[in-house]
């Protein structure tokens, strides 16, 4: 069977709506992955691979980014970095391919929203660990301070995935349809014009495994100059420290707008 033609893929498995859903698609995704994953979903669709399989694959690759950030020095880094990216790629690729074959499933929804939560989460963790210095790269005994730290900043992520998915159980629950983006701006306007602000900084965005990463690989490029992990243990308390807040704000938000009415 021919392998159908980036021109045939692109109306089917992107159809309106996927990139231009801006509380669902990643900036990443709508700047350059998509375009990416076209030319690696072509050479699947026609083979035994399945969709949840990639799913799988994409959990592992955010997992081994977390885990590599043990290996000291920009190497870590670096290879965070590009795990991460094959995450990304992966996680546009899975949806891809269920489309074209018509298999979207429950099942590959619940294992794509599951792999988010591990994914960033060890990201987070593996960062606060590579801070506490655990090869003793500074020289002195391992400071696990740093890594409870980076294990907060993990939990504030996935709390605010957590916040946001069970908005469609509570709805589920109640009988109701799922909510509508509209519904999510804020009854009051002191809120929504708060909203509003947080949404141009973007800070929220930092817990995020693509951002992270390059967060990550600035930093270790800084400390590199500097010849200690300075940065990367302010990055750690930075990533914390938003994550608490944005737990805080997002609930709020959320019971303040028309999403669990």
């Amino acid at each position: 069977m021919s392998k159908p033609s980036v021109a045939e893929l692109r109306p089917v498995v992107h159809p309106a709506g996927v990139k231009d859903r801006r509380s669902g698609e990643h900036w990443a995704g709508r700047l350059y992955m998509r375009e990416i994953s076209l030319r690696w979903t072509r050479h699947l669709v026609n083979t035994r691979i399945t969709p949840n399989q990639l799913t799988y694959l994409m959990v592992l690759a955010g997992i081994a980014a977390g885990g590599v950030l043990l290996v000291p020095g920009i190497a870590g880094a670096i290879l965070a970095a590009l795990l991460i990216q094959l995450y990304l790629l992966l996680d546009c690729v899975d949806g891809e391919v269920a489309r074209w074959r018509s298999t979207t499933s429950i099942t590959g929804v619940y294992l794509d929203r599951v792999g988010h939560y591990l994914a960033e989460a060890a990201l987070l963790v593996g960062f606060g660990v590579r801070a506490a210095d655990v090869f003793a790269v500074e020289g002195q005994a391992a400071n696990w301070l740093w890594a409870f730290i980076g294990t907060v900043a993990a939990l504030g992520a996935i709390l605010i995935k957590a916040e946001t998915d069970l908005v469609d159980v509570a709805r589920a629950r109640s009988g109701l349809p799922a909510v509508k983006d509209e519904a999510a701006t804020p009854r009051s306007s002191g809120l929504a014009l708060a909203r509003k602000a947080a949404a141009a900084l973007k800070f929220h965005r930092l817990v995020g495994g693509v951002e992270a990463s390059l967060l990550i690989l600035a930093v270790a490029i800084l400390d590199l100059v500097r010849g200690d992990l300075f940065f990367t243990r302010l990055g750690v308390a930075v990533l914390a420290a938003i994550a608490v807040v944005q737990t805080l704000l997002h609930l709020v938000s959320i019971l303040a707008s028309s999403r669990l009415r």
